[in-house]
């Protein structure tokens, strides 16, 4: 039996992104105006707040002008205004036709917005937590739940220094239990506790199952000749081909950088499809290239986005707690925007337990929360937008964006019609042998590049010795069924490399390099036999993003 240090506070969050950071300090401000004592702690598993976030970012201030309304003179990290929007239909390699703003969602106009990365903004509201009274504790993984009498009642964070074979090693630390009268699990997509979560309390009964897709990213310093600061461009079509829908980015930020990135919607069929090259490939276009051509490449990421929408939106409460944020899916795919309606989903949740701790409630279900959330603009936003992801998977990229056009801008998204999708992205694959081979170019080392030298500039980094957090429910199954059926897309679908099969002594096996993961989630989410399990590794492990 481990002895754990208990530590007990109001109210837990997990995960320090826009969402959780956002819920701690509206508490804390309710706190302060009624002069009560209100112990909040946020929990980061990066080695820093902002190390593990990675967003476009084009960002809207809605939520921020509400929760701290004088951010400006507070220097926070938000200068950057969209000056100019561009959008594209990217024909072929070479080709691509400029859409006129009358022909595409109003939604995505930017108008007002600012170019800004997150986890420079993330890092700054921390200061703001911090600045009142919050206490933050990153490097520490929020590793296990505590459920008391059907209820939770907090977290364990993860065990330090055990090896590979979870024996313990010299400096050995048990993790502590953080135990509240409310917890808020604010992990972002695919948060593997808001999983768990999901299928404790029966939470996602009534939803479609919820849509993914995979977010690839590079910051390039660029000729200042070729920078536009505030330039927004987004566009679709090639090189995603057939079934496969998706978008590309490209903003140009402060300091002679753009960042430049492309969307895969996770519900693609083919099993030969890389993500990672079809990102690679893009930048070849003209529209890239001649912004691209003679820069540095100085940063590279990846990440999971949870855009299924209302539709796939599961029950947000649950006995002892709630789930925020991209953890239940709040993202406004209509936008390509989540991070205002995160955070105001985190700052509704620090309403409804703020007013519970008031009435000396704790552990309670918080039903209360539907009502708060469903009266709120972020819902309205979801339920405006609730048709866009699954028109375009029921009626193709042309028939369907022009059917999101009509609704977006003549009848704001008050059509009366219901698409639902409620075929799970892992369940969409055909078989290999079916499926068109896909031949990658070679990268050039110069606008594309491979997937290590990706890894490298992710500053990506786990503790050699540790139990593998990438974990495998029946080891044969990537053999036996993957790679015969689908020939094992783990090597294609992940963005870093991290699987691969080799041939070991006249057998082929299924290799994990745990090493290389950049907690992206993909693999959780895409592996057709729903046979791997992302959990957490090791507080500070994983991707170390600058300015992401």
């Amino acid at each position: 039996m481990i002895t754990r240090e208990t530590m007990e506070f109001d109210v837990v969050v997990v995960g320090a992104g826009p969402a959780g950071l956002a819920c701690a300090i509206k508490l804390a401000q309710q706190a302060q105006n009624k002069q009560q004592e209100c112990m909040i702690c946020v929990v980061e598993k990066g080695s820093e707040v902002g190390a593990h976030i990675l967003s476009g970012a084009v960002f809207e201030t809605k939520a921020l002008d509400e929760l701290l309304p004088n951010w400006q003179e507070l220097n926070a990290p938000v200068t950057t205004k969209v000056a100019k929007d561009e959008i594209y239909w990217f024909n072929n390699e070479q080709k691509a036709t400029a859409i006129p703003h009358f022909a595409t969602p109003k939604t995505f106009h930017n108008d007002g917005n600012y170019i800004v990365s997150m986890g420079n903004v993330c890092r700054w509201l921390a200061e703001q937590a911090e600045a009142l009274g919050v206490e933050i504790f990153p490097g520490f993984s929020a590793h296990s739940l505590i459920i008391e009498d059907d209820t939770v009642k907090g977290i364990i964070t993860g065990d330090m220094g055990l090896d590979k074979d979870g024996n313990e090693k010299d400096g050995y630390m048990p993790g502590m239990e953080l135990r509240a009268k409310y917890t808020v699990f604010a992990e972002g997509c695919r948060g593997h506790l808001g999983k768990q979560l999901i299928n404790e309390f029966a939470l996602d009964d009534e939803s479609s199952p919820q849509h993914y897709g995979l977010g690839l990213k590079e910051i390039w310093q660029i000729d200042e000749s070729k920078h536009q600061l505030g330039t927004v461009v987004h566009g679709t079509g090639w090189p995603l081909q057939g079934d496969t829908n998706g978008g590309a980015f490209m903003y140009h930020c402060e300091n002679n950088q753009v960042v430049v990135g492309l969307i895969v919607d996770l519900n693609y069929s083919n099993p030969h499809l890389s993500p990672f090259d079809e990102f690679q490939r893009m930048k070849h276009h003209p529209v890239f290239k001649n912004v691209l051509a003679g820069g540095e490449r100085v940063a590279y990421g990846a990440r999971a986005i949870a855009k299924g929408g209302l539709h796939s939106l599961p029950k947000m409460h649950f006995p002892g707690g709630l789930l925020v944020g991209c953890d239940a899916g709040t993202l406004n795919f209509a936008k390509i925007k989540g991070n205002h309606t995160a955070m105001k989903s985190g700052m509704v949740a620090a309403e409804v337990i703020f007013k519970a701790l008031e009435n000396e409630q704790a552990n309670t279900d918080l039903s209360e929360f539907k009502d708060a959330f469903e009266q709120s603009w972020a819902y309205k936003e979801l339920q405006q937008s609730r048709n866009f992801g699954p028109v375009m998977h029921k009626l193709g990229k042309f028939v369907g964006g022009a059917y999101n056009t009509l609704d977006q801008n003549i009848f704001n998204g008050c059509l009366p019609f219901t698409f639902k999708d409620n075929t799970p992205d892992h369940d969409t694959l055909i078989d290999a042998a079916d499926a068109d081979k896909i031949v990658y170019p070679k990268p050039d080392g110069k606008l594309s590049f491979d997937k290590l030298s990706s890894v490298f500039l992710s500053n990506t980094n786990h503790e050699e010795s540790q139990p593998c957090h990438l974990q495998l429910k029946d080891p044969s199954i990537p053999i036996a069924v993957n790679l015969v059926k689908f020939d094992e897309p783990a090597q294609r679908y992940c963005p870093a490399g991290v699987y691969e099969i080799q041939e070991i002594a006249g057998t082929k096996e299924f290799v994990i390099n745990s090493q290389n993961c950049v907690h992206c989630k993909t693999c959780d989410i895409k592996d057709p036999s729903q046979n791997i399990t992302w959990v957490t590794p090791e507080g500070t492990g994983g991707p170390n993003y600058p300015n992401m």
